[in-house]
C-alpha cells in the first residue's frame, strides 16, 4: 500500500485499516524507510519553519543554525522514541495477556503515530499549531486503543489498561527525550 493511501484509511477508516494492516509481513527497515523516516519529518520540519520564519519574525532574530539542530534532534530522537515505544508495547503485552512481537508493536507504534505526524504540519504557527498539535496526538492515542487487540492480541476488556500504561510510559520517555533535547539546546546555544 502506498503512503497517502495508507494515511488516509488509517485517519478515516482505522478500524478496517487495522485489519488490512495486522497480517502484513512489514520488517521494521521497510517501516522505518517508507512510513517512519518520511511522516516524522512533518513536525520537524513544520517546527523548524515556524521558529526559524515566524517566532523570529515577531520574537527576533533566532540563530538559523540553532533552530536546525533543534529540528534535526527533534527528528531523530522522534525516529528513536518510536523504536523505544514499541519496545514497550511488545514487553507489556504478555501482562494484559496479549502476543509479544517486536514485528506488530511497531507497526502498532507506527501507524498509531500517523496523526500526530500529519497534525505536526500545524506547528508553523506555534501558538495555535501546539494545540492542533495535541489533537492529533490524542488521536494517534485512540488509534492505539484500536489497533492493541488487533496487532498485539490484547484482549478487548484489557485494551485500555494496556493503552493507558504504555502511554504513561511513552509519556516518560518523552519527557526524557524533551530533557535531552533541551540539554543539547542549552549547550548549542552557548557555542553558537
Amino acid at each position: 500500500m502506498n503512503l497517502v493511501d495508507r494515511v488516509k484509511n488509517i485517519l478515516l477508516q482505522p478500524k478496517a485499516e487495522w485489519a488490512v494492516i495486522e497480517p502484513e509481513k512489514t520488517d521494521p527497515k521497510t517501516l522505518y524507510t517508507t512510513y517512519i523516516c518520511i511522516l516524522a519529518l512533518i513536525p520537524a520540519v513544520a517546527s523548524f519553519i515556524g521558529t526559524a520564519f515566524i517566532v523570529s519574525f515577531f520574537a527576533g532574530r533566532i540563530g538559523l543554525g540553532l533552530v536546525l539542530v533543534a529540528a534535526i534532534t527533534q527528528y531523530v530522537l522522534g525516529l528513536v522514541m518510536v523504536f523505544v515505544v514499541a519496545f514497550i508495547a511488545d514487553v507489556l503485552a504478555a501482562s494484559f495477556d496479549g502476543q509479544k512481537n517486536l514485528n506488530q508493536a511497531l507497526k502498532l507504534t507506527a501507524y498509531a503515530m500517523t496523526a500526530a505526524w500529519v497534525a505536526g504540519i500545524f506547528v508553523i504557527v506555534p501558538i495555535l499549531g501546539w494545540l492542533l498539535s495535541l489533537l492529533g496526538s490524542l488521536y494517534s492515542l485512540y488509534l492505539f486503543y484500536l489497533g492493541a487487540p488487533v496487532l498485539m492480541k490484547v484482549p478487548e476488556p484489557k485494551t485500555v489498561g494496556y493503552t493507558v500504561v504504555v502511554v504513561l510510559v511513552a509519556i516518560v520517555i518523552g519527557a526524557v527525550i524533551g530533557m535531552v533535547n533541551a540539554g543539547i539546546l542549552g549547550m548549542g546555544a552557548v557555542g553558537m
